[in-house]
């Protein structure tokens, strides 16, 4: 199949390459309950070593820049206690995550989460973390703009091989939550 972005050999549906995904990832594509069909969601082998954004969009096509989003695990922490979300933005953008994150999460103080904390916690590799698949119960903000796309390019909770996924599909994941201004220039 061809990817419906970049310029990838070629595009798998995701139910039908569940090995290639981590097991946290696997199981949230063959428990899908999206109104967008599983099948649509698309995994695309790459080369890990390609797998940072601007080395990535060089090799796999520019325009990937516009279409791609990271996926970033924040602690928010409030009277002692520390919560964490993930949080899906535009790659050419970054997450403010001292005040969109912060008031969203109701908490004082608001940081990236530890490479430990977020691989821990997720089952996913670090630079691969995806928002399909997150732990049960986090909430998870995605900006705007990456809802509205067609297909955005995000992790597939591996270093090696990325997710196609609609936008439509990212903001009906468990704990989503469509936020404008998550991601800033």
């Amino acid at each position: 199949m061809r990817a419906p972005i970049g310029d990838f050999d070629t595009a798998t549906p995701a139910p039908d390459c569940l090995d290639e995904l981590t097991a946290p990832v696997a199981d949230a594509v063959r428990d899908w309950q999206g109104t967008v069909p599983a099948d649509r969601i698309l995994y695309v082998d790459t080369d890990p070593r390609w797998a940072d954004t601007a080395v990535f969009v060089e090799h796999y096509g520019r325009e990937l820049l516009e279409q791609s989003a990271n996926c970033v695990v924040v602690a928010g922490k409030r009277a002692g206690a520390t919560s964490l979300a993930a949080c899906v933005a535009l790659s050419t953008t970054r997450v403010d995550v001292n005040g969109a994150v912060r008031r969203q999460l109701g908490a004082r103080k608001a940081s990236f989460a530890s490479m430990e904390t977020a691989t821990g916690e997720t089952g996913m590799e670090y630079g691969g973390i995806t928002p399909v698949g997150l732990p049960t119960g986090w909430p998870l903000l995605i900006d705007s703009a990456v809802a509205d796309l067609p297909y955005v390019l995000v992790g597939s909770g591996r270093r090696r091989g990325k997710l196609l996924v609609p936008g439509k599909a990212l903001a009906e994941l468990p704990g989503a939550v469509v936020l404008e201004g998550l991601g800033v220039a």
